[in-house]
């Protein structure tokens, strides 16, 4: 078990997190799935990755608005004696105007994306050194490239993920580990459904036309993106012919970021 590679995604108990762990899991690697929610709460995600998993699998509850990112990456070394692949999927969103936007709202976006990822990230390296191997995947957004309105510390939190994405790969680019970010358009997840009334709100919009008008007027294509898009790259980025991709950003966004 311990010579088997493991990954850590967080935020994996549903959409792009659990469509990612599923895919790495159906590919030999060990995975510990995470979200701040008790264990019998996600008994179905679990499941969901132990039916296709041909490696062990593992939940470990941490809310990393708590900055509790440090002793995930642990208690993930505690489990299965090493980590590989450290996937950075968690996050919240909020929709408000700037003036109404509340100060513990900015705060605990902020936490779970970007200092959440950092907590994580410095916790990792150390043992992906000790091995001169490792892959991390920040889940960034297409908002890590552009701006949308009433979005200001989603989108503040996910340009600052793309930062620590290129730095990270400067300094540990001599020793085969890769650091990069997906950046996916709007993808139909849980996170987005409960934006739908938020937004329908803020744009005084029904709930469809915030889906037809807000959310797929910027992708070309006009649909939105499947998770199992997401995974796909995931899964590529974490195999050897992706050795030389690294602080890069991959807009998998239906054409959005093309304007």
């Amino acid at each position: 078990m311990a010579k088997r590679k493991t990954a850590l995604v967080t935020g994996s108990t549903s959409g792009i997190g659990l469509a990612i762990a599923r895919r790495l899991g159906s590919e030999g690697y060990n995975i510990v799935l995470n979200s701040f929610e008790p264990e019998a709460s996600v008994s179905d995600a679990i499941g969901a990755v132990k039916s296709t998993a041909r490696g062990g699998v593992a939940y470990i509850q941490a809310d990393l608005a708590l900055e509790q990112g440090t002793d995930l990456v642990i208690d993930t070394i505690a489990r299965f004696g090493r980590i590989d692949v450290l996937v950075n999927n968690a996050g919240i969103q909020k929709v408000a105007r700037i003036e109404d936007f509340l100060q513990e709202d900015w705060e605990r976006v902020r936490a779970i994306i970007l200092d959440g990822a950092f907590q994580t990230i410095r916790a990792a390296v150390p043992d992906m050194l000790s091995r001169k191997w490792g892959r991390i995947i920040n889940i960034a957004s297409a908002h890590a490239l552009v701006a949308s309105p009433f979005k200001s510390a989603y989108v503040a939190a996910k340009h600052g993920l793309l930062g620590l994405t290129k730095t990270v790969a400067l300094e540990v680019a001599e020793n085969a580990i890769t650091v990069n970010a997906i950046c996916p358009g709007y993808v139909l997840t849980p996170l987005v459904e409960k934006q739908l009334k938020d937004q329908s709100q803020v744009h005084a919009m029904s709930k469809e036309q915030v889906k037809r008008e807000i959310m797929l007027a910027p992708q070309p294509t006009r649909q939105f993106v499947e998770v199992e898009e997401i995974a796909a790259m995931a899964a590529y980025l974490c195999g050897d012919m992706a050795r030389s991709i690294t602080g890069t950003s991959i807009a998998i966004d239906g054409g959005w970021t093309a304007h």
